[in-house]
Formats: C-alpha cells, structure tokens, sequence
C-alpha cells in the first residue's frame, strides 16, 4: 500500500524511537495490511498507528535496543503527521487530516510493562476496523479491537490533560508494582483531525475477556445514593448493575483466600496512589462468566449446527461432523479442535483480569475485576456536588462525591466485603 503525501512534526524524545545503526542495511519489511473503516476517523486511526509504528518494526528488525530510562521530555513528547493530498486513495482516507501520538516512548514502555508485544498491538489496532462495544462500562464512545483485547475509548481534551498531569506518577506505579496492577492498563493515546475537528482516543487493555462470554456486570463505588439500575437499563441484553442491586441480589465473589491476598494487595495499592493523586468517583467494574451457562449455550451451538449441516445435506442420517464423526468422542473432538479453550478456560497471559471461582463455591464462574474511570480528579466542581448532595441527603448519607480520603476508604470497606 503506497502512503500519501505527508509533512511531519516529530519532537527530539520521538527521534530516539527511530534511531537505528549507522551502518546501512538492506531488509525486507513486511507490512501489515490495513483494511479501511467507513468511519474517516477509524481510518485516519488505523493509518496513522500503522506509520507511527514503521520505526519501531525497522528497530525490532534490527534489534536495537530502546533507550532504558525515559527523560522528562518523554512525558511531553508526541509525533505528529500532517497530510494533504486531496487525489491519493480519496474513496478511502479524506483528502486532508491530521494524526498525532501522545508520549510515544512512554506507552511503548508500558506496553512492554504489561506484556503487550508490539506486533500484537498493530496487529490489534489495524487487521480490521475496531467496532462499536455495547457492553462497555465506559462513558463515553468505546470501540473494540476486532480481536477483542484492547478498548478504544473517546476521550475529552480535558481528559487528555488529566493524562498528562498522571502520566509519569502512573508510569511509576506501574514500575513500582511491577504491572501487577487493577489499574486500566493505558497502552497509547492519540489524536485524529479530521475536517478540523480534533478526536481523542485512548487505548486500553480490554478488563473482559477476548472469548469468555459475560453473563453479569456490575459497576460498584462503595455508595447507595442513586446507585441503581434504572428501568431502562434493567432491560437490556446485558444491562450494568451497581451498588444496591449487587446487595439487593445477594451477589457474592468466591475466589481462593491466595486469590484474595493477591488481589487485596492490588486493590490497596492502587487505591492508596488513587488517594494521592487526589482522584475519585472511580469504580470496581465486574463481569462474572458463568461456566455451566456457557456449557449449555455450546452445546445448543453444536446441536444448532449439526441441525443445519443435516438440513443442507437434506439426510436424516447425518454421519459425521466433519470428520470426527456423531459420537460424544468424535463431537468432543470437533469442539476442541475448533475452539481449544473451553467454558471458563482463559489464558492469564491476556485475560490479565481474570480470576477462577474456588472449589466448592456455590456457583462455578470467572470473575473479571479491574478499576475503571480513573481521570476524575477532586476540583472545584466535585467539591460543589458534595455540598450539594450533603445538604439534599444529610451528611451522613453514603453518597458517591466525597473527597479522595474518604471515597478510597468507604470503597476499599466496600469492596472487601463483597466476597464469601
């Protein structure tokens, strides 16, 4: 695929991420197809992270390696890439736009801190266009990677200030606790123009799995004020419970007490950086995935494509599904070869968020578990909203906007005792 005209502003911290040997080699690079979105902002999305990334390929290729400590100046850095050409592919990509990375060393640190191989991101991000994600618990418009393991999420220009101002604490607790974190794993930020209108976009690990169907999601802050589905959410497909339906519901977590240590010390952790950060209004987002709900729902896909097969072939006989045949031996080895990971099965390397329900719980499920919108910050406004709901609730009503401290304390009380 041939690039269009571009001009491009790239800061010093940037020229490092494509710094190579001196001496001149001869390669042949591969690169990725990018197939075009119908959105002009996903495909400026998509185009943009495919040459950002070309240095980064050639450095991998030539093994050179990045530099180990980021400088101050890597947390203001950004590469930028301006196009006008109005005639190249013009049924695709808009004839003037834009496409600027945010701190480019920086998250592709953080990318290497929490194991996200670069390959894997491009791949992720350009393969096929990101589609819109229903089942987000984010504000906002969410997108997800076609693969399912990352999020793209818009965000404000207010919001890509809050980044800025937590990037390097947050790097720092990443370093600290090893990537070992509930946190949303921030893996890139960028901004997309397009007709003059600026698109912030974010990107995330996506906390749900890439395969594991969720039967249940609850978003919980540790408040009873207001914290209930509405009649319209309790409709949908997958609707987002909150605090009061969670006690309402006798909802309980079963994991291990190994399971619970690790994840305590997670949650103290980063509630204690939350509070020093002065943030809050965050959530526990949590999506249960029900192993024997998920075994009966494969089963109707099997019996459900075994019924078309017979339909198609027009005989009452059906002898074989593929070549494994009817028996439960030869289905079970349909199944595994077609999907190697079955109900409940998941792969820690990816599904990060994931934890196993114990032996003997009273229900056999996954628990996902990881803290969501964490860009609010107590200013001015929150400090008005407590006075407002404290005046309307009294002051000793659990309401959600209170100030860092006692958020961070009535939620990790909160949270503890959701478990069995």
């Amino acid at each position: 695929m041939s690039s269009p005209g571009k001009t491009g502003a790239v800061s010093s911290s940037a020229r490092r991420l494509s710094r190579t040997k001196s001496k001149k080699k001869h390669f042949v690079h591969q690169k990725v197809e990018v197939f075009w979105a119908s959105d002009p902002i996903l495909t400026v999305f998509m185009w943009g992270i495919n040459h950002t990334y070309l240095p980064l390929q050639i450095n991998d290729l030539f093994q050179v390696p990045m530099p180990v400590m980021l400088l101050p100046d890597d947390f203001k850095a950004n590469i930028k890439m301006k196009v006008n050409n109005h005639l190249f592919n013009k049924e695709n990509l808009p004839g003037h736009f834009k496409f600027k990375e945010y701190c480019p060393l920086v998250f592709r640190n953080l990318r290497e801190r929490f194991g996200v191989e670069h390959q894997d991101y491009l791949v992720s991000l350009t393969r096929s266009p990101p589609a819109k994600d229903d089942k987000s618990q984010e504000a906002g418009l969410v997108l997800t990677s076609y693969d399912r393991t990352l999020i793209v999420k818009q965000i404000s220009s207010e919001e890509v200030e809050d980044m800025h101002n937590i990037l390097s604490e947050y790097h720092q607790h990443i370093v600290t606790c090893h990537g070992s974190t509930l946190l949303p794993q921030f893996l890139g930020l960028y901004r997309v123009t397009v007709d003059n209108e600026d698109t912030y976009l974010l990107v995330m690990r996506n906390m749900f799995s890439h395969r594991l169907t969720i039967h249940r999601k609850y978003d919980l802050k540790g408040s009873l004020v207001s914290r209930e589905a509405s009649d319209k959410e309790k409709v949908k497909e997958l609707p987002t419970f909150k605090d009061v339906d969670f006690r309402n519901k006798m909802q309980r977590v079963y994991i291990s007490e190994e399971e619970k240590g690790k994840l305590f010390d997670k949650l103290n952790r980063d509630v204690e950086f939350l509070v020093h950060l002065k943030i809050m209004d965050y959530s526990l987002l949590l999506g249960i995935h029900d192993i024997g709900k998920a075994e009966q729902e494969e089963g109707e896909e099997i019996k459900d494509s075994l019924s078309e097969e017979e339909d198609s072939e027009n005989d009452l006989s059906l002898t074989a599904v593929g070549s494994f045949g009817t028996s439960p031996e030869g289905i079970a080895g349909y199944m595994s070869s077609y999907k190697p990971l079955g109900p409940g099965e998941f792969d820690p390397y990816v599904d990060v968020y994931a934890i196993q329900s114990t032996v003997g719980a009273p229900h056999r499920e996954v628990y996902f578990m990881g803290l969501i919108n964490i860009l609010s910050q107590y200013d001015t406004k929150k400090k008005a909203t407590h006075a407002a709901k404290t005046v309307k609730h009294g002051a000793g009503a659990e309401i959600s906007t209170v100030n860092p401290e006692q958020y961070g304390k009535r939620f990790r009380e909160f949270i503890v005792n959701i478990f069995a």
